[in-house]
């Protein structure tokens, strides 16, 4: 059971004091952070000082709250760890972002590395990385995401690869609707090949749009969650914004447009070539796919996205990024999960 942060009830110093190392073998530490937002203490520690106890769980160290002070103690490194968690946490708090414990949870991931500083807050020589949409503003939540968002504003061509839940298809799907909004595009087309993950689903009812929006359905999730819902029906009715499977590209100059191909794993070198050579006049594209999740039918055929990547990789405009399962951002136990799975094909 978790346990709950010592509430204290000794004075304790009203700024950041540097940590007094404990002479012994494990070189403990002890640190005090005052908040100077007493409104945002109540976010800052969460319900029942969840917040505090998930840093605590994470990063092995006490922590102790009276008032506006919170003292830290364990372990040097986790120490400091935990009070740059905190003092990250805070800030972006008293900037109005939600912050849940998968926000938490990155930032604990993130404060390993040494980049943190400018990619969360930016300063004088490194300015904040962020997409807005019409329902938030999206800060990434690993180095790794830091670089895909600065490919996704410069370059024409970017692949994203990597296993579930990092973040590929929704940081792409993020910064196009923010480029629709501002209108350096004209529209926004998602598309991903109709392959079926090992199921057969066999003859679907209804008309064509009724028939592949299954395999769209996580597009969708995406544009819904960055754009409110009538606004999404709306741009999509009118042309704005297009969702349809990779063969409905074909003959096509898709100019004005941010382009996005997802689960692009399962694409044949033949269907791939056909995506990429649609780039017209003032696009830009995005293709996204895990490379360990092919499905193929036949299972002999080479899939297009690592074709695309061995072919392509270093041309100038083309952007690579390679997450792994350590940038995934969804529950942690989804990190853990594609861990457990990749360690027994290793």
């Amino acid at each position: 059971m978790a346990r709950k942060p010592h509430r204290d009830d000794g004075n304790h110093a009203a700024t950041i004091a540097h940590p007094e190392e404990r002479r012994d073998a494990s070189r403990r530490a002890r640190v005090e952070v005052t908040f100077d937002d007493q409104a945002a203490l109540g976010a800052l520690f969460g319900e029942f000082d969840a917040n505090l106890v998930q840093i605590e769980n994470r990063l092995g160290v006490y922590i102790a709250a009276r008032g506006d002070t919170v003292a830290i103690e364990g372990p040097q490194d986790d120490v400091a760890r935990a009070r740059d968690v905190l003092l990250k946490l805070h800030e972006k708090l008293l900037t109005g972002e939600e912050m849940d414990a998968g926000a938490i949870e990155a930032l604990i991931a993130m404060s390993n590395e040494p980049t943190l500083d400018g990619i969360i807050t930016g300063d004088a020589k490194v300015p904040p990385i962020m997409i807005r949409t019409r329902k938030k503003t999206i800060t990434p939540r690993s180095a790794t995401q830091g670089d895909y968002m600065r490919q996704l504003a410069s370059r024409d061509v970017i692949f994203a690869l990597g296993p579930a839940g990092t973040g590929k298809t929704y940081l792409a799907v993020a910064q196009a609707i923010s480029q629709l909004i501002t209108g350096s595009v004209q529209r926004l087309i998602l598309s991903r090949p109709a392959v079926e993950a090992g199921e057969k689903l066999g003859f679907l009812p209804g008309d064509m749009k009724e028939k592949v929006d299954p395999y769209l359905r996580p597009l969708y999730d995406a544009l819904y969650d960055c754009m409110p819902p009538e606004q999404v029906d709306r741009r999509i009715a009118s042309g704005e914004i297009e969702i349809a499977p990779i063969a409905f590209m074909r003959g096509r100059t898709l100019a004005d447009a941010f382009v996005i191909l997802d689960e692009a794993q399962n694409t044949t070198r033949e269907q791939m070539k056909m995506f990429l050579t649609r780039f017209g006049q003032n696009s830009r594209m995005v293709v996204c796919g895990d490379p360990k999740q092919v499905d193929i039918p036949g299972g002999d055929r080479m899939s297009g996205l690592a074709d695309a990547v061995d072919r392509l990789e270093g041309v100038e405009g083309i952007g690579v990024t390679r997450f792994t399962r350590a940038d995934v951002v969804r529950h942690p136990i989804v990190g853990r999960i594609v861990e457990a799975y990749e360690g027994e094909d290793a």
